[in-house]
């Protein structure tokens, strides 16, 4: 029995790249009004994954003048300009359903860090130098004193 991503062709979306669940991301999407084609950016939780082949898809959660808001884009959808991730979220669960229920603070994602990256928004770290065997790195240099 065939599936439905053998019998069509599909190409994936580059623009979409790597987030998980707990992120923070920024979609920018296409809508198209009348003859005009506009950019319209939703930003907000990915409270789940699902779906592989063409039918993937993620939902986005936001809260909006007290209100829940959600929307569900498909992954490979042309009509999506960039997914950028704001926040690295640290979530235990592949689905967050459980923040439907939470509001204010409550509803917040504890932050992941992230090996090689800096905080979004952050100044890039200076790279470290190397110190020489012996010395310790927060020792200042010794300066002789003219007598």
């Amino acid at each position: 029995m065939a599936d439905a991503h053998h019998l069509s062709n599909f190409t994936p979306n580059a623009a979409v790249g790597e987030f998980r669940e707990g992120d923070t991301v920024r979609v920018a999407f296409k809508i198209q009004e009348g003859e005009r084609t506009r950019t319209q950016t939703f930003q907000g939780v990915v409270i789940r994954k699902g779906g592989a082949g063409p039918a993937a898809a993620f939902t986005v959660r936001r809260i909006a003048f007290e209100i829940g808001i959600e929307r569900t884009f498909p992954i490979h959808s042309p009509l999506i300009d960039s997914v950028s991730v704001t926040r690295y979220g640290r979530a235990r669960r592949a689905k967050l359903y459980y923040l439907r229920g939470l509001s204010g603070r409550a509803a917040r994602v504890k932050e992941r860090r992230v090996a090689g990256l800096s905080a979004p928004g952050a100044p890039p770290a200076a790279p470290h130098a190397e110190t020489p065997a012996g010395e310790h790195p927060t020792q200042p240099e010794a300066t002789p004193v003219a007598s």
